[in-house]
Formats: structure tokens, C-alpha cells, sequence
């Protein structure tokens, strides 16, 4: 049975829908990261979840129990915000403390836990310093020993590590991911950033426009995207319209827009006629004389060097395809190439 059910969830503020019908379930003890641009409903999700927000349509269970109208205050939760909002005028340990006060827990328990916490969080030394002199990756661990203090049934990040350098982000989701999986807590995390997401959850929700276009584990999400839009927010760069000619057990013969047949492969049913086939710039290859399906020739547009490798921008009866290529071996601008996309690297997308 799923720790989090969100069943039918729409939100809307006005005529301005949000939230869609969205359905989603945590098992006990995952981290699931909420990913997607901004606006694509987030953020919305995880205030919903906190009891900042309010559905308008739809139902939340938490732990077998209607949780949809239960105020904030009576959900144990914690909660690590953007900003961190810790109080300026209290110090490190009167920030952690701040939640087990207002739960009324005696003074001798305080001191215990939140010499506890701060020890886990690395910070034993800066309990009686005030938030202003402290480092950002260091407010981002006080924020985050506050809300792990409280022993909360659900831990709920949102972007928290937008407001911390690149070499910072990438050491303090580890930190995170290493006390979420001491702690066992289950976890719902929001960010942006595909790397960040990828590296620390045990699955993926990807939003768009107020729904969840994909609910999977990080590598197949990567791997195996199911829509366009899911494609293209992982790294698929290359699109091409597709119609199926036949489907015999996973292999599909299509046809493209220009008539060239193309074979493809893939674990799951295709419903539509008109399908969009996807390939990663570094899937395609120059074609070789041992190459003899999956061909299309084109002529290189634009070339990029990227260090190791050249980037081109090659024009072909499907479109514009972006092609890497290694940097020992240099096409030219107006030369005319062959390129093979391997069958079993076209992925097909709804």
C-alpha cells in the first residue's frame, strides 16, 4: 500500500488550471523528485501535498487517511523551502529548535535532539551563530536539520539547492540523499534540474502543463522516454515524423515523410498511427559501407567544436538533424554525408 496517494487532484486559481486530474502514489521510504520547467505544476504539487494549497477537485490519502482538508499544522511534516526562511534573529540551534517548541516537547528532550541533528548535519560548531553568518550551503543544512528535528512522517524539499553554487549543489545532494536514506524518510523533492533529480531518486515524475507524462526510475526515463516532451526535457534533440507500415512482436517498420523505410524496436505498444520517432545526437553515426538500413544523406549546415567532439547541424529530406561526432575525424560545411541512425537507438514517442 503507497505511503501518498493523490487521486484525481486538480487545482485551479480562477479560470488558471494548475493541476489537472493528476494521479500519484509514493511507496515508504522512496525519494520522488517532481521535475519540469517552470509552471509545469510543481511546486503547486508539493505545497498541496505540505497543505499550503488546496484542491479544488480530487482527494489525498497519506497513510490510509483523508489528509485533503487536514490544516498544516496538524500534519507532521517537514518542510525546506527555496529560500530556507529561517528566522534572521535566532541562532543556529534556536532556528532547529523552533518546531519542537511549538510542539510543546520539554527543554532536556530540545537540547538532546537538536544536538543530535546538528551533529548529523555537520554543524556542531555553529550552534550559536545567527543565520546571516553562515555560508548558503550552510543556512541549506540548518533549513534541513530543522525539518528532519521534528521526526516528521514526510520530508518535502522544494529546489533546495537553487541558491547554491554548481560544486556546492553536487556535494549537498549527496548530503541529502545520505540522510534521507539513514533516516528512511520518505521523501518528495522538487527541482528543475535533470542531473540533480536523476542522481538522487529512486523515481521521476515528470510534469508538464499540470499532469505527470512519466512516472519511472531515473534510467528509464533517460533511456526510454514515452512522450515528445519527455524526450526532448532529457536531451533528445532529434524528431522525425514516422508512419507505421507493420508491427511483428517489438519490431516496427515505418515509413518517414519522404518515403524512406525505417526499422525500429521498442518493449511497448504504440497506439498512435502517426508517431514521432527520437534519436540522441551522439546515436547517429556517419553511415559506413556496412550500414544498409536506417540511411539518409544530408549535407553539413553547421559545425561546432566542443572539445572532444564536433557538434553539426546537418540538413536532410527528414529536416535538420543534430549529429556529435568525434573531433579526429572533421566534416565540413557543405560536405555531403551519409548518417545512420541504429534501429535499436530510435525511440518512439507518443
Amino acid at each position: 500500500m503507497s505511503l501518498i496517494e493523490l487521486k484525481n487532484i486538480s487545482v485551479a486559481y480562477g479560470k488558471n488550471v494548475v493541476l489537472k486530474n493528476l494521479n500519484l502514489n509514493v511507496e515508504k521510504g522512496e525519494l520522488i523528485s517532481l521535475l519540469g520547467p517552470s509552471g509545469c505544476g510543481k511546486t503547486t504539487t508539493l505545497r498541496l501535498i505540505a497543505g499550503f494549497n488546496t484542491a479544488t477537485e480530487g482527494q489525498f490519502i497519506f497513510s490510509n487517511k483523508d489528509y485533503t482538508k487536514i490544516p498544516v499544522h496538524k500534519r507532521n511534516f517537514g518542510f525546506v523551502f527555496q529560500s530556507y526562511a529561517l528566522f534572521p534573529h535566532m541562532t543556529v540551534s534556536e532556528n532547529v529548535a523552533f518546531g519542537l517548541k511549538l510542539r510543546k516537547v520539554n527543554n532536556n528532550e530540545i537540547d538532546k535532539r537538536v544536538k543530535e541533528i546538528l551533529d548529523i548535519v555537520d554543524l556542531q560548531d555553529f550552534a550559536r551563530r545567527y543565520p546571516k553568518e553562515l555560508s548558503g550551503g550552510q543556512r541549506q543544512r540548518v533549513a534541513l536539520a530543522r525539518a528532519l528535528v521534528i521526526k516528521p512522517d514526510l520530508l518535502l524539499l522544494d529546489e533546495p539547492l537553487s541558491n547554491l553554487d554548481a560544486k556546492l549543489r553536487v556535494k549537498m545532494r549527496v548530503g541529502i540523499r545520505k540522510i534521507q536514506q539513514e533516516f528512511n524518510i520518505t521523501t518528495v523533492y522538487v527541482t528543475h534540474d535533470q542531473e540533480e533529480c536523476f542522481s538522487i531518486s529512486d523515481k521521476v515524475a515528470v510534469m508538464n502543463k499540470g499532469v505527470i507524462e512519466q512516472l519511472d526510475k531515473p534510467q528509464n526515463i533517460y533511456v526510454n522516454p514515452r512522450t515528445q516532451f519527455v524526450a526532448n526535457f532529457v536531451g533528445f534533440e532529434n524528431f522525425v515524423d514516422f508512419k507505421i507500415d507493420s508491427i511483428q512482436s517489438n519490431s516496427y517498420k515505418l515509413k518517414a515523410i519522404n518515403g524512406t523505410s525505417f526499422n525500429a524496436v521498442s518493449d511497448r505498444k504504440i497506439n498512435t498511427e502517426g508517431i514521432k520517432g527520437t534519436i540522441r545526437p551522439d546515436e547517429i553515426r556517419f553511415a559506413r559501407e556496412s550500414d544498409k538500413e536506417n540511411i539518409i544523406k544530408g549535407k553539413i549546415n553547421i559545425s561546432t567544436y566542443l572539445g572532444k567532439e564536433y557538434q553539426y547541424v546537418v540538413n536532410t529530406e527528414l529536416g535538420s538533424l543534430i549529429v556529435n561526432g568525434l573531433a579526429d575525424c572533421r566534416y565540413s560545411n557543405g560536405e555531403n554525408v551519409s548518417l545512420h541512425l541504429p534501429k535499436e537507438k530510435i525511440i518512439l514517442v507518443d
